[in-house]
């Protein structure tokens, strides 16, 4: 059960003069000679403070270590999870928000969606409606804190995870995401098993984590067979499919084109599709395509894709899971999950052409 709300001021700690023991809002109050209820306000990201007051209270916060016993909903509001998300528009997108909505739906907790409109790092107007909120917990997809804003959800005793990391997450950050390296390796080793030795990479931003790991195994499954790898035909972009068409026009215009192309996204992909068919190219007659995600629409397109199946629907029910498990019961503790990955093998993948 979700725990009783707190006292209006917040305090959620006993006085003592112990100098290891969390101290209570009314002396950090007395400390920077504010009110009680100004801190307070700081604590449930309340507006009505003025900027440098509120600078003050949080660093005072800090200093102390001060940290509330269980972030609680408002009395009469209903237990939510915050979900923050780089960008919609996306398939991908759609598929890590209804992962997250059907975990959400079977604890009884509701979803707040927000997008940072392509930013990796949301603005702190967005983090002070969350502290307003006081949700279960926030889930934060490509997207990342800075120490200030982490701390700030932490002393609020308010958890979070983070969904397929778009860099180096610190040891103690809970993260959700799938095994991109073994997802790049096995896309490769397939397309090398069928002969091909002319094999492109697109991925996506080369400071995204997961770009960079699919990446590394795709030149992991060359080392194995002792291939070298053509520099220019490792290629970073984005994950759309604009990024991939463009992309794509520039390898297959090549006069020693690939025969194959690993994309780092099954939307990346589809651009390629159509940069290969705008040149006279076949797939997988004249081209071997392989796409990453696995999305519902990669079994629909002609050819079928060959993808490698990323569990978007699992990632998000997972994440969602570990937050209402921890903010609902006594002692849960966040952790770092890898979930699989695996090939999916259809028609966009064949020997490459004689000759």
């Amino acid at each position: 059960m979700l725990a009783q709300p707190q006292t209006q001021t917040g305090a959620s700690v006993t006085t003592t003069s112990s100098r290891s023991a969390s101290p209570t809002i009314a002396f950090i109050a007395e400390e920077l000679g504010v009110s009680v209820p100004t801190v307070s306000k700081v604590l449930n990201g309340r507006p009505d403070v003025s900027p440098a007051t509120r600078e003050r209270v949080e660093e005072a916060l800090r200093r102390h270590g001060y940290k509330r016993r269980r972030a609680v909903t408002p009395t009469g509001a209903p237990p939510l999870v915050d979900l923050v998300i780089h960008e919609l528009g996306s398939v991908w997108a759609l598929e890590i928000i209804q992962g997250v909505e059907r975990a959400a739906a079977e604890a009884g907790v509701g979803v707040v969606l927000s997008t940072l409109g392509g930013s990796h790092h949301p603005e702190q107007d967005w983090l002070d409606r969350v502290l307003a909120r006081r949700p279960v917990g926030v889930i934060l997809v490509m997207s990342r804190l800075d120490p200030v804003q982490r701390h700030q959800l932490e002393s609020r005793s308010i958890p979070f995870v983070v969904v397929d990391t778009d860099g180096e997450t610190p040891a103690d950050v809970a993260t959700v995401g799938s095994n991109n390296w073994h997802g790049g390796l096995s896309a490769t080793r397939h397309l090398l098993g069928l002969g091909h030795r002319r094999v492109a990479v697109v991925s996506g931003p080369d400071d995204v984590l997961c770009s960079r790991a699919r990446i590394d195994g795709f030149r992991s499954a060359h080392e194995e067979l002792r291939l070298s790898v053509d520099p220019g035909l490792v290629r970073y972009g984005n994950f759309a499919v604009e990024g991939g068409y463009r992309q794509g026009r520039e390898l297959l215009d090549r006069p020693d084109r690939p025969t194959a192309i690993f994309a780092g996204s099954d939307m990346q992909a589809l651009g390629v599709l159509r940069a290969a068919r705008e040149l006279g190219l076949r797939v997988p007659e004249d081209l071997s395509l392989v796409g990453y995600d696995n999305l519902p629409l990669s079994a629909w397109v002609d050819p079928p894709l060959t993808t490698v199946n990323q569990p978007l629907h699992e990632m998000a029910a997972t994440a969602t899971r570990m937050l209402v498990d921890t903010g609902t019961s006594q002692g849960g503790r966040l952790r770092r999950v890898d979930l699989a990955t695996d090939l999916v093998v259809r028609g966009s993948t064949a020997a490459p052409p004689e000759g």
